[in-house]
């Protein structure tokens, strides 16, 4: 079996069908309780019911990929935390825990945009799967184990128009809804709230980053003063019915204008209020337009931590070698030193290199037409030794200009029957090679040597004759 699944199920479920001899994965479902920030915001606790799906087998080179399939177990779902346009993002981060051949932590990701504008505790969509890989550089067995998942939400970058009606918007009394306005005054929706009485308010409570109090410009207008979460605006006060430069403005219900802003708050909840300042002029309120920056993380509160409902299951994954796998060489074959023996057997005894008749060679060092044979570094030499022939000399092959001896070696009584001869070459390739003898220069010598003694016998015979006539001679004269 390739891999195993460590850890007792309780109450998730684990779903193993690829372990069997052959298998390649191994796919865990684990179900999770998520709690705090997109959790809290919408039911409270939610539940998942997620799939891991673990390699159990790689190679070193290959990536360990691990995805997680994400769906919710049951009606429970994660909320929107504030009223926010579409676009919101919720993103999963995963944490998968090695150990083993290495330690390390992997971290799938994975997102999805929400395709609707919310309002605080709109059910959130969840990414279908998140995954990550790990870089394989070694060999060995490495257990991988699931554990938390975080879920975050990023608001989108977003200017939202809240209208004047807009229920999170809180009056104080005394404040007309005229609807039906004319268009010619631009005004949002064609509505807004007035009040002529001084110290009427008007709240709203928003989240982001900035916000924009938008109204009428008009000669009967008054000033307005302006709160931030209970502090004074900056400016504290504007008056509608004056230019920058103070002088009176001509305009008359000149709708959709941008009286006051403020960006640069950071992001999450805030309060504007507005209140007004003098009987008789009019306070108007025609919209609130939040503004929401880019944010380059997900607000920390925001973030549902969801943990594992059972114990924590694992699954061992086998991380093979192939450069470890090469089928070995034949017995049979030499190694590519030529200096050594090419085989264990060549080291544990001498060997000797044969002609085709059977008999060893031997050597003739000082022999310029000897040619090494093909031996695994030792030659044999001549016939059985004698007492007398017992010492042998390593010799070394004419490479340079003068031949070089080596050590003196005694064969002890137990030695073999051929005499072995160690063939260093000097000054060439080191082959541990014997050289041939040349056959024909000992039948040469024999020959001369058989020609020379029969030459012997026949000139003592005929000196003989020549001296039997010779005296043979002397005896008749006398």
């Amino acid at each position: 079996m390739a891999a195993s699944v460590l850890g007792l199920a309780g109450a998730a479920a684990i779903v193993v069908p690829s372990l069997s001899a052959g298998a390649s994965t191994a796919e865990l479902v684990v179900d999770y309780a998520c709690t705090g920030g997109v959790a809290q915001s919408g039911s409270g606790t939610v539940h998942l019911r997620t799939k891991v799906t673990i390699p159990t087998v790689v190679n070193v080179g290959e990536p360990l990929n691990v995805g997680w399939e994400l769906n919710y177990r049951d009606v429970t779902r994660f909320g929107a935390p504030a009223r926010l346009p579409k676009g919101g993002k919720i993103e999963v981060t995963g944490n998968i825990q090695l150990s083993g051949a290495w330690e390390g932590v992997l971290k799938p990701k994975g997102s999805v945009d929400q395709p609707e504008a919310m309002v605080k505790g709109s059910p959130l969509d969840l990414p279908k799967g998140i995954s990550d890989f790990a870089h394989i550089d070694r060999a060995g067995t490495l257990k991988v184990t699931p554990r938390k998942l975080f879920v975050d939400f990023r608001p989108p970058a977003s200017e939202d128009m809240v209208n004047d009606d807009d229920p999170a918007i809180l009056y104080s009394d005394g404040w007309d809804d005229l609807n039906d306005q004319p268009s010619q005054n631009n005004d949002h929706h064609l509505d807004l709230h007035r009040t002529t009485s001084a110290g009427k308010w008007a709240q709203f409570t928003f989240t982001g980053t900035g916000v924009e109090y938008v109204a009428q410009k008009d000669q009967r207008a008054g000033p307005v003063d302006i709160l931030i979460d209970g502090q004074p605006g900056s400016p504290p006060r504007i008056d509608p019915s004056k230019n920058d430069d103070g002088t009176t403005v001509n305009d008359a219900n000149k709708g959709g204008q941008t009286l006051w802003r403020f960006r640069g708050l950071p992001y999450g909840e805030h309060k504007i209020e507005i209140r007004s300042v003098e009987d008789g002029k009019w306070t108007q309120l025609d919209a609130f337009r939040v503004i929401t920056r880019e944010l380059v993380n997900p607000p920390k509160e925001y973030r549902a931590e969801c943990n594992l409902v059972s114990t924590p299951v694992s699954v061992n994954v086998t991380i093979g070698d192939p450069a470890t796998e090469q089928p070995s060489s034949p017995s049979g074959s030499t190694s590519g030193d030529p200096s050594g023996p090419s085989n264990p057997s060549d080291s544990a005894s001498p060997s000797t290199s044969s002609n085709p008749s059977g008999s060893v060679t031997s050597p003739l060092p000082g022999s310029p037409s000897a040619t090494p044979s093909k031996s695994s570094g030792v030659a044999g030499g001549g016939s059985s030794p004698t007492p007398s022939d017992s010492k042998l000399t390593s010799v070394v092959i004419l490479g340079s200009p003068t031949p070089t001896i080596t050590t003196t070696i005694t064969l002890p009584a137990s030695t073999p029957t051929s005499p072995q001869v160690k063939v260093t070459p000097k000054g060439g390739a080191q082959t541990g090679e014997a050289p041939e003898t040349s056959r024909a220069s000992a039948a040469v010598l024999i020959g001369s040597g058989g020609a020379m003694v029969f030459g012997g016998v026949f000139s003592g015979v005929v000196l003989l004759r020549r001296r039997a006539a010779h005296a043979n001679d002397r005896s008749r004269t006398v």
